[in-house]
């Protein structure tokens, strides 16, 4: 009978200008009137032109997937919400919800404001999930609520343009080793070890072809090895973060994304007397002497 032999090759990866004052001649100067307010239902017309717009936009963000679709959203909806802002501030509304408007506007303002800033947390990776972005301006999307609600109900104005709410703000992680999906049986004899030494979690996606074989989820300073791997040829892709969200299948903050350059092949060959494998151990984080260079993956080319 043959017997099983095992070999464990190594690989690992790296990771107005100021005019003088006209003179008055000794008289006083005559100042401009005031425009005049307009009325309910012009305020009104004014709000609702830019309702769908700002509502939208905000929806869209919420509902994005995915990082590079994350960061187009969060740049719309700040210049829908800026450029709202600007038009509303040029009007007059009328007296009665004179105090509501201009809290509108503020909040429209300090709302735009900080999609500004959240949208190079986005770009930075800082931030990678629309649940992230919203937890981030949570502050703001409650007064930018609280004031639209308050416009409204001083006239039935068009003004509730937040139909989302922000969840708070979450570290949330799984057993290391928690399969995330698998693909296809692990029957075979090889096994693929995973050491993640990096200081953020990290999932592995191993792919076959154009298939998913697995996805696991690997703790920060841990190992796991996957055993039953199967004989064929492997493009291995992984995805460091902080707090893994299991709707969106992807991490929410600090996330990164890379892929091995090199194919691992698992193969098992058989003779008169033994029967070999390959057992693979991939490192996460650079190492001396490692021998897999990693490459930075688009994410929207990253399997998800």
């Amino acid at each position: 009978m043959p017997t099983p032999e095992g070999g464990e090759p190594k690989v690992s990866g790296v990771a107005g200008g100021n005019g003088a004052a006209p003179a008055d001649g000794g008289g006083t100067a005559a100042s401009s009137p005031s425009p005049s307010a307009l009325t309910p239902e012009a305020y009104k017309a004014e709000l609702d032109s830019r309702h769908k717009s700002m509502a939208g936009a905000i929806s869209a963000m919420a509902g994005a997937r995915g990082v590079k679709a994350l960061d187009q959203r969060v740049t719309r909806a700040e210049q829908a919400l800026s450029g709202a802002a600007d038009a509303l501030a040029a009007l007059t509304p009328p007296d009665t919800v004179r105090a509501q408007h201009e809290a509108y506007v503020t909040s429209l303002r300090d709302f735009a404001t900080g999609l500004g800033t959240t949208e190079g947390k986005v770009g930075g990776r800082n931030l990678c999930t629309s649940a992230a972005v919203l937890s981030d301006l949570d502050d703001k999307l409650a007064a930018l609520d609280e004031a639209g609600e308050a416009l409204q109900s001083a006239g039935d104005y068009p003004a509730d343009v937040v139909d989302v709410k922000a969840g708070r703000k979450q570290t949330r992680r799984l057993s290391n080793g928690s399969f995330i999906r698998k693909g296809t049986t692990l029957n075979g004899r090889s096994s693929l070890e995973i050491d993640n030494g990096a200081t953020r979690d990290a999932v592995v996606t191993v792919m076959r072809g154009g298939s998913k074989a697995f996805s696991i989820y690997v703790r920060k300073k841990a190992k796991f090895k996957v055993r039953g791997v199967r004989d064929g040829n492997y493009k291995i892709y992984f995805t460091h973060g902080v707090d893994w969200d299991g709707k969106s299948k992807a991490f929410s903050r600090e996330c990164s994304f890379e892929r091995f350059q090199k194919t691992v092949k698992f193969k098992t060959t058989f003779t008169a007397t033994q029967i070999r494998w390959h057992d693979w151990r991939l490192t996460l984080h650079a190492i001396s002497g490692g021998n897999a260079p990693t490459s930075t993956v688009d994410p929207d080319d990253f399997p998800g």
